[in-house]
């Protein structure tokens, strides 16, 4: 039991040492076109990150909009991560939808635009 317990450990701690320190992708999008006064769903996808410790808000006009949901944190083959958060909202002219991203100690903002 010991023996392996100690490889498990050994394992743990080799595999993830594979991946390199990898800025996040983001790409922000509403589910259906994004017509003014309809209601969609505002997505902010986020993948291609190590390590895993990171923090996504979705804004509008700057406040968490609230009912926000996400997924459960997922990796693929070379360590690197993906994450996605999305929340229903109706477009409109005046407000400004933002998702903030917080990785490795830097904060980054991406607006969503209306097709429109």
């Amino acid at each position: 039991m010991k023996i392996c317990l100690a490889v498990l450990v050994g394992l743990l701690s080799v595999l993830p040492s594979k991946a390199k320190n990898a800025a996040a992708d983001v790409q922000v999008y509403s589910k259906t076109p994004g017509i003014i006064g309809k209601p969609n769903t505002l997505i902010c996808h986020v993948k291609g990150f190590y390590p895993p410790e990171i923090s996504i808000q979705v804004l509008k006009n700057g406040k968490d909009i609230p009912g926000a949901q996400q997924t459960d944190l997922a990796f693929e083959a070379n360590w690197h991560y993906h994450l996605t958060k999305h929340v229903p909202f109706t477009p409109s002219q005046e407000d400004k939808y933002t998702c903030v991203v917080n990785h490795l100690g830097s904060s980054r903002e991406f607006t969503w635009v209306s097709d429109m």
